[in-house]
This record gives C-alpha cells, structure tokens and sequence, in this order.
C-alpha cells in the first residue's frame, strides 16, 4: 500500500474500530469482539504507526498501553488548586448552605447536585486539545506527574478537536475523580488473594494505588475509569454556568459527572440527594455522599474559598446502612501466607443492595475484643458501601434462648493438619506445614526465589501454570518434572529450550549452599542472615533439626521467638516429609568444609558499612563480613565493633567517633579477614 491518503485513511479505520471495541469491553461490558481480534487489530495499528510514524495520531489506542517504568514522579504545580470539600450530614446543614448561596447572590440561583465519586482526584491538561500532563490532587497546590498512567484510562480522551462553534479551545485544565469499578475491584482482589499478595481494602484504594505505579504497563492492566465534575480553566471559550461547562466536556468527548442535576430550590436539592441514597446501590461504581454546587461561575469567584475548600460548595455524607442478623457459625480460611482468618457465616440480610451471608472477623483478638460469641445477634456494616464488617453483638438479645459458644482458634491446620502458631504480639495465627495445599504456591515461590534456592525461570506464572495441571504438589516435586517432560512441552508458552533452562537451573539448585536450603524451607522469622547463622553454627541439616529453642536461641542475633519458630518447624511431621524427600532427591545437607573454615574470621565482631567504598558495593561488604562469621548492622551502637567507612561517610561516621567505634576502611577489612584465616 503506497498511496499515502490511503494508509491515513486505514491508521484512522483501524483506531475508530478498537476505540469502539474498547468502549464496548470498558464502559458497556458488551465486547462485540474476541481478545484475539482486538490483539491482531491492535498488532496491525502499531506495525503500521511504526512505518508511517507522521500517521501515528495524539489519541491512538497505541497510546494507552503504558510505557516503560518510571524511577519516581516529577511535582507538578496546579494553576488553580484542586481544593477538598467542607462535610455537611443533616437536612438542616444542607438547607442552611443553600440559604449560604443565596445570602451571597443576593437572593435564590441555581445550584447543582452530583454523586460524590469515590476514586482519587486528577487534573489533566490539554493544549490545543492534546492531552499534556495528567496530575494527582497531591496537597491541593502541588501534585505529582502522572501523565502515562492518567492515558491508560479508557475514558479519558487523549486528543480532541480544540475547533469548537464556541471558539478555539486553547488550553483547557479539567478536574476529574478516577476510579475503579467494582467488578473490576473483585478481580483484581481475586487475583492478589490467589498470588498471596495483600488484597485491597476498597476500589478507591485500588485505584489510588493502581493510579500511582511507576508502571504504567500495571495501571493499564487494572481498566481504571474517570468522571470528569469540574472545568478548572480553559483559553478561548466563554462559559458562564458550571451546568454549561459539564455539557461542553460532555461534547469534546469526555465522561462526565453523571445525572447531574440542577435545582431551583433547597427542597429540589434535598430531593436530588435524597435519589442519589436511594440508588447508589445499583451502582457499578462506589460514591460516597453527593455535592452541591453554585452553578453560576461568576458567583463562585465572589464567594471564594477558605485555606482548605470553596464557600460555594459542600459534599453531603451518607449515614452507613446497618443491619442486624445471625451469626450462626465462625468458620476458618487459611490464606496463601498460612494465616488462618476467621470467617463469619451469616443468617442471610440485604444490605446496602446485596445479600450478605459471610464477612471477615480479622483474627481471634478482633472476636475477643468484640465480645462476639456464635449464636449472638450482631450489627452488620457495609464499610465504605462495599465490605461486610461486623461492629459487635447485641447484648440485649443475649437472653432470647438461641445457644451460644465461645470461638477458639483451632490448633491444628483445617486443611493439613499441621499445628497452628501463633507469635507473641502478633494477632496472626499461622499453619507451620510447608505441605499445606491452601499455601502450597506461596511455599514453592519462597523456595524458588534468588535468595532462596535460585532457581531461574521458576516465577509466579510458571508455578501457577505447574500447580493448575498437577505436574508439581509439593516442593520436593520440583525435582521430578524433567520425568514428565512430554505432557508439560504440551502447554501454551513453554518451549522446549526454556524447559531446558529451568532443568538445567533445579539440577544447579541441588548444589547449593546450606543456608540457601534453610532460607527456602520458609521457617517463620529466619532470614537469609539468621539462614547463614544457622549454617555455619551446626554445619549440617541434621544436627539443625535435632537442635533444641534453648541451644538456637544461644546463636548470635537469634532471639526466643525465632529460636522456638525454627524448633516447630523441624518437630511438625509434614516439613520433616518434604525434607526427607529432598535429601533422597541429592539436595546438599552440608555446610562444606571451606565454607565453616572462612566462615570464623570475624566471628564475634559486629560491623556497620557507611559510605561509597572503593571497589565493593555495601551489599557485597555484608555478604563478605557475614560469610566470615560476623555480624552486621544498619545503624551505629554501642554494641558495635567496627565501622568500615568509604567517601561521604556521614553522621554515621560522627556517631561512631563519639562512640569510640574502630573505624577501617574496605582495605584493612580485607587485611584483617586474611590476617584471621592465617
């Protein structure tokens, strides 16, 4: 294809089909067409953008993607301050700010009611309607640069025709809250829960923390959306009226607040919000209250603001939706992590537009504090509209006869059968059994990982994909995948020669230092340093799992805690299975002998490593002094024995000069290692 006027006319053919399919899949949730097809389409838009680069349009859909990840975001100032809105909860409140307006205008106006949408407040600026800089709310005076992410926001236009039967739109700055909707919270909770990452406490935090990735790829991923409420400035057109302003975003193309009203009187306006309680439930996307605004421009700039919020404004706040109902059971979960949640199993109630018939109770210091016992009629909450919380039982309705018990922690796993642990402070309650099937992923990911056993090629996807189809249950399957060759070159996206790589890097595994085998067991409270202690301190695997908490806790930096959690682990039947096995795959058991032998140079002696060295990344220093038998620090004490000290050393060089600290450089380290091993 080489007439020019024709690959134009395809680049904008193909654009306009997946905006429209995207539209379709985003806003509608209707999708005319498969993934499939929208990849090939998208491919083909992109190949093309790339060889007729003057063709590659401000608003193409090759621009919502996401871009490579930034190290951190640039401040931005807002011309006009994106301020917060003063609270008001009563009918009374509201009437007296509509008698506020009218006091200042001289008499009755206009005023218009919105949804108060629950997401994270934006600015994005066009210029000569090109989207420019997209920025956070920050302090209300200063935000942060999030331009990449604020274009993967479907919704949101990217470009514009500044051409307008008003005038030219110059520069044109709009105020908008984004957020998550809520089938799109639930998956992403879903996801998290199943890669045991932390689940998100509501969709304006999901959006908030999806909105602020220096990875824009991941903010593409989560289909944020956007309601634009406010013209903040705009070059070239006169409006007058904010009901105006919203109709002129609404047909440059952006998605404005919805069904918006505007109101003649303060019963108009009670009326308005009055509708927006009664049918937020039906929502697909979470608000929290409604605004009432002046809708006249000019009274606004009369009225002004305070420090912190506009007088010609005020948000209204929903009282919560409480319910009252059974709780007839406490059953438990236990998460990817091993923590043992409980689970409340409810008489089912409708509540704030759904039924609720289960709803978390945190752990068993929530349920004891709460005095809430099974049988007890309790208060049930949506928190923010969304989550089921219980807020405590009705002590009233103790003596209706229905029988009661008192909730206990079980001790043993649900699932395995392991013991449960539970550590002093801590209100988490834990399955120990490395075998547990409900963290069995989490397990074999911890062990696979650089600090652990190191074994590359073997990520999140790759276990999940192994786990899904049963070609690995336990860690010690690991091991014997090569025998099942065949059946996994037989799934999508794993190839012959990457399969080869991940043989080649379990088989290298088996070789591996002592410390990295503890380390990768996942035994509570042991880190790669306490790993190394351990090593080096009884040299062989056996005589660690014959080892009592009272001998562990005599170790350098081991603690009693630490010290019991490692007892545990070796006495619980299934961990000890999944180490037997391993030692029957050929996995080292040994400390070797070079390693005890360097190990003791700086045994005894604690260090702390400041400043640019010479020659050693302070990382590698750590590994250095740790793999000699000493300890190290991040912050100067009393307690401390040497300060290795390089360029620009600091405040920890003064501190441990006042000290009388022994300070050396990268060199007399080195010396002093070899001078010990001799």
């Amino acid at each position: 294809m080489d007439n020019r006027s024709e690959i134009e006319s395809k680049i904008r053919s193909i654009s306009k089909t997946l905006k429209q399919w995207a539209r379709e899949y985003y806003e509608l949730d209707a999708p005319t067409a498969t993934d499939y097809e929208y990849d090939m389409l998208f491919r083909e838009l992109k190949e093309l953008e790339e060889q007729y680069p003057e063709f590659a349009f401000p608003d193409s859909p090759t621009k919502r993607v996401g871009g490579e990840p930034l190290e951190g975001f640039v401040k931005v100032a807002h011309n006009v301050p994106l301020m917060s809105l003063d609270d008001i909860f009563s009918k009374e409140e509201v009437f007296a700010f509509c008698r506020k307006v009218y006091e200042a205008n001289g008499g009755p106006c206009d005023l218009v009611v919105e949804q108060k949408i629950d997401g994270l407040s934006v600015a994005a600026t066009y210029i000569d309607g090109e989207l420019r800089v997209g920025a956070t709310r920050g302090d209300g005076e200063i935000g942060e640069n999030i331009t990449g992410n604020l274009k993967t926001v479907i919704t949101l236009p990217l470009a514009f025709d500044p051409e307008t039967s008003r005038g030219h739109v110059g520069r044109l700055v709009v105020r908008g809250e984004v957020f998550m909707p809520r089938r799109m919270f639930e998956k992403l909770n879903a996801a998290c829960a199943g890669k045991g990452q932390n689940t998100f406490a509501n969709p304006r935090n999901a959006a908030a923390g999806s909105l602020r990735q220096l990875d824009s790829r991941i903010t593409a991923s989560r289909r944020l959306d956007i309601f634009v409420f406010n013209l903040q400035e705009v070059t070239g057109v006169e409006i007058k009226t904010h009901s105006e302003s919203l109709e002129f975003l609404k047909g440059l193309g952006f998605k404005i607040s919805p069904n918006y009203r505007v109101c003649k009187s303060p019963d108009e306006v009670w009326e308005a919000i009055q509708d927006i309680g009664e049918n937020r439930s039906g929502l697909s996307y979470d608000i929290d209250g409604a605004v009432i605004k002046a809708d006249d421009l000019a009274l606004r700039a009369q009225m002004g603001a305070t420090d912190h919020a506009p007088r010609w404004a005020a948000a209204y706040k929903f009282p919560a939706e409480q319910k009252k109902t059974r709780l007839l059971d406490i059953a438990i979960q236990v998460g990817r992590t091993g923590v043992l949640t409980p689970l409340a199993i409810l008489e089912p109630v409708r509540i704030a537009g759904s039924t609720v018939s289960k709803a978390t109770l945190h752990n068993a210091d929530y349920i004891r504090d709460k005095d809430i016992m099974i049988g007890d009629v309790v208060g049930l909450i949506k928190a923010g509209d969304v989550i089921p919380a219980i807020t405590g039982p009705d002590a009233e309705q103790r003596d209706d006869g229905y029988p009661r018990r008192a909730f206990a922690m079980p001790e043993f796993c649900p699932i395995c059968g392991s013991r449960v642990e539970r550590d002093p402070g801590e209100a988490a309650a834990r399955c120990i059994g490395i075998e547990c099937p409900a963290r069995i992923a989490r397990s074999i990911e911890h062990y696979v990982s650089k600090d652990a056993m190191n074994i590359d090629g073997f990520g999140e996807q790759m276990v999940a994909t192994l786990l899904d189809h049963g070609f690995i249950k336990t860690i010690p399957d690991i091991y014997d995948l090569y025998s099942k060759r065949d059946e996994i070159l037989k799934l999508d996206r794993i190839g012959e020669k990457s399969f080869t790589k991940l043989i080649m890097a379990i088989e290298r595994s088996k070789k591996n230092e002592l410390y990295r085998l503890i380390y990768g067991l996942g035994i509570r409270n042991v880190g790669v340093k306490a790993a190394r202690s351990l090593a080096y301190f009884y040299g062989n695997m056996e005589m660690i799992r014959n080892a009592s908490a009272a001998e562990i806790a005599s170790i350098n930096d081991f603690g009693e805690i630490t010290a019991q959690a490692v007892e545990d682990f070796f006495r619980d039947p299934q961990n000890l299975h999944t180490l037997n096995r391993l030692a029957e795959l050929g996995i080292n058991m040994e400390e070797s002998e070079r390693k005890r032998a360097t190990r003791g140079a700086l045994e005894g002696w604690s260090f702390v490593v400041t400043g640019t060295l010479p020659s050693l990344s302070r990382q590698q220093v750590h590994k250095l002094i740790e793999d000699n038998g000493g300890r190290t620090s991040d912050s100067v004490s009393g307690r401390t024995h040497f300060l290795v000290a390089g360029e620009n050393a600091g405040s920890k060089l003064a501190k441990a000069q006042a000290l009388g600290v022994t300070i050396i450089t990268e060199e007399q380290l080195l010396a002093l290692i070899e001078s010990r091993k001799s």
